[in-house]
């Protein structure tokens, strides 16, 4: 498909990029969908993430690092979650307050972000540990091959609990990618 005709359909399928948009794409950065907030600004979904508004910016939230989004009421609540170190080869995140944003025309977001963050799962499970728990989670990161392990405790939990988990759980993923 030619790029004048791809701009096109684009801009028929709410895919163009804003005029007013404060992002910067990567050349292999595809946009799937933006909304229009409430209030002035866009969202956009790409092949890589989530561009959010930051002040007069706009930042990118790889997919792996949303723990939840859900859409009601005309909003998207977004939970984004920072790395916060690594145990073996378990990158353990901590979830940042939610980020609720009212979209005045949503377009395609709420369920491109639907599809984007549970078809970056590829496995997860909750483990009990003192004071809480942890999520143990296998996602795909958006241009990378294979996946990235991830331990993510719930408010409260102990963490050295958590680190020991993640270090556990890191060692037998890792037996099982490499067999002795």
């Amino acid at each position: 498909m030619s790029g004048g005709l791809r701009r096109f359909l684009d801009r028929l399928s709410d895919r163009d990029v804003p005029a007013d948009f404060a992002g910067e794409l990567t050349s292999d950065e595809r946009v799937l969908g933006v909304a229009e907030l409430a209030g002035g600004g866009h969202v956009v979904a790409t092949s890589r993430g989530l561009w959010l508004p930051d002040g007069d910016r706009a930042r990118l939230v790889g997919w792996h690092l949303i723990s939840k989004a859900t859409w009601a009421q005309g909003a998207l609540t977004v939970v984004e979650a920072d790395e916060t170190g690594a145990v073996g080869g378990a990158v353990l995140l901590a979830d940042r307050p939610a980020c609720r944003l009212r979209l005045q025309r949503a377009g395609r977001v709420p369920e491109v972000v639907h599809a984007r963050v549970t078809g970056s799962i590829k496995s997860s499970h909750h483990r009990e540990l003192p004071g809480g728990g942890a999520w143990v989670v296998q996602r795909s990161v958006a241009g990378q091959d294979g996946f990235v392990l991830q331990v993510r405790s719930d408010p409260g939990t102990d963490q050295d609990a958590v680190r020991t988990l993640a270090a556990n759980v890191a060692a037998q993923v890792g037996r099982i990618k490499r067999p002795d």
